[in-house]
C-alpha cells in the first residue's frame, strides 16, 4: 500500500509541475504563482489619464495637438496589490513612440503597451456625389476627379472622420459650388485642422491602388506608406478600395494599371488564409477579371501575388509556395545591406536608373543597415528536393510565369506574367526586400531605400506601355 501511495504521489507532482510550467504567464486565466499583475491607474504629466484595456493589454492615453510627448513624467502609478512595474513613478519616458510596461507579481508578469496620441482632426474618406476624393494628409489637400459631364456647381459631400472630430465650416456642405477650392474646417478638443478641396474636371484615373480599407487612413502603416507615395508621385493616380470596385463606383475606362501591395502582420502561407485576410478582394473580382481580360494590367506586390491566381493568369493555378513574415513592432533590424539578385535580367526596364553599387550590376539593394523589416515574402522554391518545379524552365513551363528576380537559394522573388489572348501584362514582386515602411526607424538617410519607389515607378511605366 505504500509503494502505491508513493507513486500516486509522484504522478500528481508530475502533472502538477507540467502544468505550471505550461502557463502563460500573459494569460490573466492561466494559473499563477503570483497575484494579480493589473495597472489600475497610469496618469502623465499630472493630467493626463491613460485608458487601460486589460483584455487588449494595452493603455492609451490622450494629449492635446502638437503636445510634446518625447519626456512625460509617470506622475501616478498605481499597480495590483504587491505588483511591481519596469516603470515607476516619477520615471520620465518618451511617449513618442509605444512603450511597453511589464508588471510582476511573484512569478506572474503581464505587459502592456502604452500609446500615447494627439488630438487629430482628420478627414479620412470624401465623396463628391459619390466620386471619391484623394486625401493628403501631410499638406491637407483633397482632389477629387469629376467627369467632364457633371455639374461641378452643385455638388453634395459625404464625409468620414474620426472619432469626435466635427465639421465646423461650412455649416453645410450640401449642393456647394466647386468652381473655385472650398475650404473645410474640422475640429477635435483641441485640435484644428483646415482641407482645401479641388474639383478637377477630367477623365478617371490611369493607375488605381486598390486596397481592402475603405479609405488610406484605414490601411496598415505598410500599405499607407505605399499609397501616399503614388499619389504624391504617379500623375493621374487614385486610391480605391475593392468594395468601390464591387459596388461599381469607380470608373475603370482610362484605368491602364491597378497596383496592389497586400501587407500581413505575421504572413500567410496559402490560399486559404489569403481568401480569409482578403474576402473583399473577392467580391470585386468578377469586375477585376473583366478589366484584365480586356488587356489591362496589375503590379502585385508582397502577398498580393496570390491575386494572380484568382485572375486567372496562372497555367497551375498555384499561389507562391514558399511564404513567410514578421510583424511590424517586432521585425528584424538589418545587420546589412539587403538585396535580391537579378543575374540574367540586368537589362529589364524594373531595374533601369537604380542605385547600383560599383561592380554588382546583378544585385539590387533595398535597405541599408539598421532599417526594421519584416522580411514578409512570397516566393517560389525551385529544386527537385521540393518536387513541383525541379528547374526553373520547369516553373516557367508548368506554371506560366516569367522570373525576373533571385534570393540567394536561387527562390524566385520576382517574375511576371506576360500579355496574352488579349489580356494585360503582370508584375509580381514578392521579395521579402521589397518593403515600404519600416517602424520606429527614420530611413532618410537610407543609402538605397529610395530604390523601392524606383522599383515601383518602373513597374508602372512598363506596365503602361504594354
Amino acid at each position: 500500500m505504500r509503494t502505491y501511495t508513493y507513486k500516486l504521489t509522484s504522478v500528481l507532482l508530475i502533472l502538477f509541475l507540467i502544468v505550471i510550467s505550461g502557463c502563460d504567464k500573459n494569460d490573466k486565466s492561466s494559473f499563477l504563482l503570483g497575484g494579480d499583475t493589473y495597472i489600475e491607474k497610469i496618469v502623465l504629466d499630472e493630467q493626463y489619464e491613460g485608458v487601460i484595456d486589460n483584455e487588449n493589454a494595452s493603455i492609451t492615453v490622450g494629449v492635446p495637438y502638437a503636445y510634446d510627448t518625447k519626456n512625460m513624467t509617470v506622475s501616478q502609478l498605481i499597480l495590483s496589490e504587491n505588483a511591481q512595474a519596469s516603470i515607476k513613478e516619477g520615471d520620465k519616458v518618451n511617449f513618442s513612440f509605444s512603450q511597453s510596461i511589464r508588471v510582476t507579481n511573484g512569478d506572474a508578469y503581464f505587459d502592456y503597451t502604452v500609446n500615447v496620441k494627439h488630438d487629430e482632426a482628420k478627414i479620412l474618406s470624401f465623396k463628391l456625389n459619390g466620386y471619391i476624393g484623394v486625401i493628403n494628409q501631410e499638406t491637407h489637400n483633397i482632389s477629387v476627379r469629376i467627369p467632364t459631364t457633371e455639374d461641378i456647381t452643385n455638388l453634395t459631400a459625404n464625409i468620414e472622420m474620426n472619432d469626435g472630430t466635427v465639421v465646423v465650416s461650412p455649416e453645410n456642405y450640401s449642393a456647394l459650388d466647386y468652381t473655385y477650392p472650398v475650404e473645410f474646417t474640422v475640429e477635435n478638443n483641441t485640435a484644428r485642422t483646415v482641407y482645401t478641396v479641388t474639383v478637377t474636371k477630367s477623365y478617371a484615373a490611369e493607375v488605381l491602388y486598390i486596397g481592402l480599407a475603405e479609405n488610406v487612413d484605414a490601411l496598415n502603416y505598410e500599405e499607407k506608406e505605399a499609397v501616399n507615395w503614388m499619389l504624391l508621385n504617379v500623375a493621374n493616380s487614385q486610391y480605391v478600395s475593392f468594395t468601390d470596385i464591387a459596388n461599381g463606383a469607380v470608373d475603370l475606362s482610362e484605368c491602364k494599371v491597378m497596383w496592389w501591395h497586400l501587407h500581413i502582420d505575421g504572413g500567410i502561407d496559402n490560399m486559404d488564409k489569403f481568401d480569409q485576410n482578403a474576402a473583399s478582394s473577392l467580391n470585386a473580382i468578377q469586375k477585376i477579371k473583366d478589366y484584365y481580360e480586356a488587356g489591362g494590367s496589375f503590379l502585385l506586390t508582397r502577398y498580393a501575388t496570390y491575386y494572380a491566381v484568382k485572375l486567372g493568369a496562372t497555367l497551375d493555378g498555384n499561389n507562391p509556395n514558399n511564404c513567410w513574415g514578421q510583424t511590424e513592432e517586432t521585425g528584424e533590424i538589418t545587420t546589412g545591406p539587403w538585396n535580391f539578385f537579378i543575374q540574367g535580367h540586368t537589362d529589364h526596364v524594373l531595374y533601369q536608373n537604380l542605385i547600383m553599387n560599383s561592380g554588382e550590376s546583378d544585385k539590387v539593394y533595398t535597405c541599408d543597415t539598421g532599417y526594421r523589416i519584416t522580411n514578409s515574402t512570397a516566393q517560389w522554391h525551385i529544386g527537385s528536393d521540393w518536387g513541383a518545379y525541379p528547374t526553373e524552365s520547369d516553373w516557367e513551363m508548368n506554371h506560366g510565369g516569367k522570373a525576373l528576380g533571385y534570393g540567394g537559394d536561387g527562390a524566385v522573388v520576382a517574375w511576371e506574367y506576360l500579355p496574352n489572348n488579349g489580356k494585360g501584362g503582370i508584375i509580381c514582386i514578392g521579395s521579402g526586400c521589397y518593403d515600404w515602411y519600416s517602424y520606429g526607424v527614420d530611413v532618410s538617410n537610407d543609402k538605397y531605400h529610395e530604390n523601392v519607389a524606383k522599383l515601383t515607378t518602373n513597374a508602372i511605366n512598363y506596365l503602361m506601355s504594354e
